[in-house]
């Protein structure tokens, strides 16, 4: 693997751009494909194992196993991510992820693939995308200039946004056929986005390599512990999407409360893209350039209340309302903790910065699920879903008492 340092491209105002030439559209795509992938093998995975076990508790299970490898892997992604060519890290992982919807696949054909093979598998793709996550990130500040990277994150979210509403609709509609239909669909979408992200070009130049030492393996956590807005950010959406995410519990609301099957599993699973991806080309037509600490702060609010909402409700299309609602508020979040990371923090530990981020977007998500599967096992998934919404809003309020900077913020860039 080569080291390399981005150098900086013309502005996305220029004819010339990035956004317009073939370097983004490959960013984008391969973001793109590797999302879809991954959200087809997670609708596949979770109906597949409550078809087996029938347990909240196994579907947390799935969650935890994909959130240890990210956690135990943290430091490591993010010196490695600040030392080799980020195109090749992330191709060899998306290679890994390919690997494994392989083996789901000769698994599901085979007769074998158990439970616990599902919990090895989830955790394999846990630690493949533990280096992927920040690699993506960090590749982004090499493919636009600097300037333009809040309009750059939400025009690049939607591919992730994109995915979210396909990967599921697709998944569901293809476990209908088979549980085999998907894992081949995965399989092919691994793979053509590990050629894709290969092909992108970069003007780089090689670096002389830091030594590793203890100081610099912890540098990301100390540059975040040192800046109050960035800290305030990143924890606040650990600890909302933590207590509010009711992905998880999705296949028990589709089955037991909503009376639907796969491709409800799928609808409901796209809705909070759809959502989404509708915030994502309002920030990328208007890009949010003042106050962005309060409009994250409100925008939690407005999740935890969806949340709520969704719990509550036992129609089918008031749910996908709630759950669009609570992905469209999401956004929010999503750009500015995002563009702070990017903005705010060094090229040269960006790398260490955003497996950090990661970590955090991985505590909330799988750790998220772990902690619904449980919550929902004692309490019953609404009584989960609904304890959750009230939760973020708290989290919220206490928030904005503990971090003032994030409230007051005025702008991305340091003042």
């Amino acid at each position: 693997m080569t080291v390399q340092t981005p150098q900086p491209v013309e502005s996305l105002d220029s004819p010339q751009s990035s956004i317009h030439r073939g370097s983004f559209r490959r960013f984008w795509g391969t973001r793109g494909l590797s999302s879809l992938s991954f959200q087809m093998l997670a609708v596949a995975i979770g109906w597949h194992m409550y078809a087996l076990t029938h347990s909240a508790f196994a579907l947390g299970l799935v969650g935890l196993a994909q959130f240890l490898p990210m956690f135990a892997l943290t430091l490591v992604v993010g010196h490695v991510a600040d030392r080799y060519d980020r195109r090749r890290i992330i191709a060899v992982c998306q290679s890994i992820e390919a690997l494994a919807a392989g083996i789901f696949l000769l698994g599901t054909l085979g007769g074998w693939l158990t439970a616990p093979a599902i919990y090895a598998l989830a955790a394999g793709v846990g630690a493949a995308r533990a280096f992927e996550a920040p690699c993506v990130a960090s590749l982004l500040p090499a493919v636009v200039p600097r300037s333009e990277l809040p309009r750059a994150t939400a025009l690049s979210s939607s591919a992730n946004q994109v995915a979210q509403i396909l990967g599921p609709a697709c998944g569901g509609v293809l476990y209908g056929v088979g549980p085999s239909a998907v894992y081949l669909a995965c399989f092919i979408g691994f793979l053509a986005a590990a050629g894709l992200v290969v092909s992108i070009p970069l003007r780089a130049k090689p670096v002389s390599r830091a030594p590793v030492t203890f100081e610099s393996v912890f540098s990301g956590i100390a540059f975040i512990r040192r800046d109050p807005v960035i800290l305030g950010a990143l924890s606040l959406d650990l600890f909302a999407v933590l207590f509010g995410g009711a992905t998880a519990l999705l296949p028990i609301f589709a089955r037991d409360v909503l009376l639907t099957g796969p491709w409800g599993l799928g609808a409901l699973r796209s809705a909070p893209a759809a959502g989404a991806l509708l915030g994502t080309l309002w920030f990328a037509r208007f890009p949010l350039r003042t106050r962005p600490g309060a409009a994250m702060l409100g925008g939690v609010i407005v999740f935890g209340a969806a949340t709520i909402v969704f719990g509550l409700s036992t129609n089918f299309f008031v749910s996908l309302i709630a759950l669009a609602t609570l992905g469209a508020s999401d956004v929010i979040s999503v750009v500015v903790r995002s563009s702070l990371v990017q903005l705010r923090t060094p090229d040269d530990m960006l790398g260490r910065v955003s497996a950090v981020n990661s970590l955090f977007i991985g505590t909330s998500n799988q750790l998220g699920e772990f902690e619904s599967g449980i919550t929902a096992g004692w309490w019953g998934a609404r009584a989960a879903v609904l304890v959750g919404g009230i939760g973020t809003i708290g989290i919220t309020l206490l928030w904005m008492k503990l971090f003032p900077p994030l409230l007051q913020v005025r702008s991305f860039e340091r003042e």
